[in-house]
């Protein structure tokens, strides 16, 4: 699934094709996403200029003067500028014209992504209205994860990617985060301390911080802009690498089934 930086490389890549360019058309090819793709969308959109894009946790919003376009990729959904001529392939489900020739196109395989529009606050629109902070903003510091965790039993590694507490952080990540801290995945939230808080809130961010600054993970299906993929995978260090010698300590990398995902950790560095 495509996580927070592989979300924000997607929007970086593609804002400086669309941001102030009017919409001639949209063409939709499959309406059956997550949720239906609203019928009313190509009249809605068409001529109206996108006036940017921005991201709030997985969720891409396009802004223009009357609404908001908001967009989740799913589980295996991406986007890419192609020329409008184009043929579309299989899970080309949606395309949006613009009036230089170029398209914004929707794939998703699986059909698990979101396209919905608001005339009102997106922020204050479902699934959006409940999201805990952004990971790289001020709302999120150590002293907000001590206090959220306190008596809760759940996993460190299914808190941290509760979208309710954190937004964005998805197994991937959270995984590479825990691992630089030394902290096990199924350790309790709440046997956190203070100063586990503190390093974790910086994992958190470095990680993330990282992943953005090299296009995100190549990892199924992603892909941004024009095609080109992701290059964080060649630094992940417990992530996918099961059987494998730890960076660290080289003891055997471990995965378990925790919360039916995959999760990776080092059994001697992690505690």
């Amino acid at each position: 699934m495509p996580e927070l930086p592989e979300v924000e490389t997607t929007r970086r890549a593609i804002a400086p094709y669309i941001e102030g360019n009017t919409i001639t058309g949209v063409f939709v090819r499959n309406a059956g996403l997550r949720l239906p793709v609203p019928a009313e969308l190509p009249t809605i959109l068409s001529g109206q200029k996108v006036t940017r894009i921005d991201r709030r946790g997985k969720y891409l919003l396009f802004r223009f003067v009357d609404g908001t376009l908001i967009l989740h990729l799913g589980m295996s959904g991406s986007l890419g500028i192609v020329p409008g001529t184009r043929p579309a392939g299989k899970h080309d489900h949606l395309d949006i014209l613009f009036a230089d020739g170029t398209s914004l196109r929707f794939n998703d395989p699986r059909r698990f992504g979101l396209v919905l529009w608001t005339d009102g606050n997106p922020l204050l629109h479902e699934p959006l209205a409940k999201l805990g902070p952004e990971p790289l903003e001020a709302g999120f510091d150590d002293a907000y994860l001590f206090r959220k965790s306190r008596r809760r039993k759940v996993a460190v590694k299914q808190f941290i990617m509760d979208s309710h507490v954190l937004v964005g952080v998805g197994n991937i990540y959270a995984s590479e985060a825990l691992f630089r801290v030394g902290i096990r995945p199924d350790r309790p939230a709440g046997e956190l301390s203070a100063v586990d808080c503190r390093r974790l809130v910086m994992a958190i961010r470095e990680v993330l911080q990282s992943a953005i600054a090299e296009g995100g993970t190549t990892i199924r299906n992603f892909r941004v802009g024009e095609g080109q993929t992701g290059y964080f995978a060649i630094q992940l260090k417990v992530y996918g690498r099961a059987g494998l010698p730890c960076p660290t300590c080289k003891t055997t990398i471990i995965m378990q089934r925790q919360g039916n995902r995959s999760t990776y950790f080092c059994p001697h560095c992690q505690h």
